[in-house]
């Protein structure tokens, strides 16, 4: 049964589930066209979920990648504006995982979701994810994308060789390890110690908190492929750092003494 809104506490913390934080952290580099939308549909969710009672309150904390497009300092007149939105910069480029990273040491929540600056997903579906985060007992709701016929083929042949790749090497039966998002409880964001400056922060977070014995269940959601901006994730050069940070990390988790329990789970 799920749990009724606002009478339990999480059980890794003393938060009641109707006070918790919820920090939603975004990367961006030049999304001055895509920033305005995001803030509107994700204030409005985050707002819809205070509302019901979800969570007890949110921030939004976009991580700019010295972008030179003036996103950032469009976020920072939101920021002035309303003290939930919260912005950090970087004064030079530091990739996808060197902003997640940023924005995930910076956010204050119980509860941590990060994604897209592009929004791939329905904003809607973070209430879902916070509902089978409570129901399962769960540490970390990792979502797949249901239909992905938007990408094309030499995407969708790289996303599958590298899910594959990633499930064999790092123990886990991940559907879809890139697709941004995430939402973890805080205690697994504290534990684990991430390093990757790139694109392989997902794997490296996913492998880390079972690692860590963090339960992981995923669900999948409906997928709106980027639309406007750019997408570097498929490049050769990616992939190959991709790939030798993989093997680093697989080896290393081999010499971790722990032996996490906890399976992958799927819900949906």
């Amino acid at each position: 049964m799920s749990p009724e809104l606002g009478s339990e506490t999480d059980p890794n913390s003393e938060v009641a589930i109707s006070e918790r934080l919820i920090s939603v952290v975004i990367p961006m580099w030049n999304e001055l066209e895509m920033l305005p939308r995001t803030i509107e549909a994700m204030s409005k969710e985050l707002d819809s979920l205070v509302e019901q009672g979800a969570v007890g309150n949110w921030e939004l904390l976009f991580v700019d990648d010295a972008s030179t497009d003036g996103c950032g300092e469009l976020a920072d007149e939101y920021s002035a504006a309303d003290a939930r939105i919260q912005v950090r910069h970087h004064v030079t480029n530091r990739k996808l995982g060197g902003s997640i990273r940023t924005g995930l040491a910076a956010a204050s929540g119980d509860l941590i979701l990060y994604t897209d600056a592009d929004l791939p997903f329905d904003p809607a579906e973070i209430r879902q994810a916070i509902h089978l985060l409570d129901l399962y007992s769960a540490d970390v709701v990792a979502a797949y994308r249901l239909q992905r016929k938007g990408e094309g083929p030499l995407r969708f042949f790289y996303s599958y060789l590298y899910n594959t790749l990633v499930n064999a090497l790092l123990g886990l039966r991940i559907r879809d390890v890139n697709f941004a998002f995430k939402l973890a409880k805080r205690w697994v964001i504290d534990s684990v110690q991430l390093k990757s400056e790139g694109s392989f922060i997902d794997a490296e977070l996913l492998a880390r908190a079972r690692n860590e014995g963090a339960e992981i269940i995923q669900f999948g959601v409906d997928y709106f492929p980027r639309t406007r901006g750019v997408s570097t994730l498929s490049s050769p050069a990616v992939i190959l750092k991709m790939l030798r940070e993989m093997f680093s990390l697989g080896a290393e988790l081999r010499r971790s003494t722990k032996n996490p329990a906890n399976p992958v789970n799927q819900v949906t």
